[in-house]
């Protein structure tokens, strides 16, 4: 306890997509798209990059801009650590947190970014609460770690760049977006309750994207050989059977785009949602009727109807902002907190539940008290 949640905000593209205009793109219809998904339009980036959307929504949160929620402005030298959760960087090198902190000017923040897919900002505050719990460990008896004691938790992401346009089944799926928390560490207050994370094996590999490792490589098994360039490489093909587009890739489907069984994922996550929630409130000794909200990941509107009949509570105790976003992986939590208090749906003294699952499979949930 004491790592509370002091800001948030979120950043969209310019460009909003309606559901009839991906018809130009694939046979589809809006209202084929809306009673699967109960999405009508997404973002999608054109101009903007991973970091422009991050700089944004951290820009809010941080209350250097007008938000949709912040204590108090938090000044460039107060931020200790910048978690950066994204499964579509801008670049390898330098990561897109060591990028946002130099725009920024944070000047005393370590950072790094990760991946866990759609469930990254839940791993990222559960990154960020541990090291600020570690650390104030340290400054009471036990020494030695990195002074953490506000971080910034970023989620950020370009799905659509990732994404195959004439497969009708996932392209109406995704958005792009950024969503951004600054938490401080404060012995007063409750803040998170508890956390937790999970992976699960993808054995049948549901979702999957592969990486298109394009520079020409002078090497054969046998040493340096000029000749080499011109061919593949023949890694690709053993990680393609891994992951299971061996097919699709021979059959000229983009190599590194999402793949997808839909009714597979649905399962994963329908299962794995209400898990975590499970979970996180037993690790608080705490119950579902202790909860005043449930901010959820935003893939399907149907999975949040499936789980608000399966813990039997009424749809208005979750937050659900799909409708005009589609899903942007690990953006899709952080902006839909901030639409929550934005809306004002979230007051002091509330206990919040943010739950998310993804590919990989990951899963996981934070409870925390406002």
């Amino acid at each position: 306890m004491g790592c509370a949640i002091i800001g948030c905000g979120k950043a969209l593209p310019a460009l909003e997509v309606a559901n009839d205009d991906l018809t130009a793109l694939v046979d589809t219809s809006d209202e084929w798209i809306t009673t699967r998904t109960g999405i009508k339009t997404r973002r999608i980036c054109v101009d903007e990059t991973n970091v422009d959307l991050a700089e944004a929504a951290a820009r809010r949160a941080l209350g250097w801009e007008s938000g949709d929620y912040n204590e108090r402005r938090v000044e460039p030298e107060e931020i200790d650590l910048i978690v950066y959760s994204t499964a579509t960087p801008d670049v390898m090198v330098p990561t897109c947190a060591a990028l946002l902190r130099r725009r920024l000017g944070l000047v005393n923040a370590a950072a790094f970014d990760m991946n866990a897919a759609c469930t990254g900002f839940i791993y990222g505050l559960t990154v960020a609460e541990s090291m600020m719990a570690a650390s104030a460990a340290g400054a009471s008896g036990a020494p030695g770690r990195n002074p953490v004691r506000r971080a910034l938790v970023v989620g950020a992401e370009r799905l659509t760049r990732i994404t195959n346009w004439l497969d009708r089944n996932t392209c109406v799926l995704f958005g792009d977006g950024a969503g951004a928390a600054v938490v401080e560490w404060d012995p007063a207050r409750a803040g998170i309750l508890s956390t937790y994370i999970r992976n699960d094996d993808d054995d049948t590999n549901a979702l999957t994207c592969p990486t298109a490792f394009d520079a020409p490589q002078p090497f054969d098994t046998q040493g340096v050989k000029v000749d080499a360039m011109k061919k593949a490489d023949p890694g690709l093909a053993r990680i393609d059977e891994e992951v299971g587009v061996t097919e699709a890739v021979q059959e000229g489907r983009p190599r590194q785009t999402l793949y997808m069984h839909g009714q597979k994922v649905f399962k994963f996550a329908v299962e794995a949602l209400n898990h975590a929630v499970e979970e996180v409130l037993d690790r608080a000794g705490l119950t579902i009727d202790d909860v005043s909200f449930i901010v959820p990941h935003q893939a399907n509107e149907r999975i949040i109807k499936y789980a608000a009949k399966k813990m039997k509570l009424p749809l208005d105790r979750f937050q659900v902002s799909i409708a005009h976003r589609g899903n942007s992986s690990s953006a899709c939590i952080p902006m839909t907190l901030s639409d929550a208090y934005d809306e004002g749906r979230i007051k002091p003294g509330d206990k919040v539940i943010l739950v998310g699952f993804g590919g990989g499979f990951t899963s996981g949930a934070v409870l925390f008290e406002a």
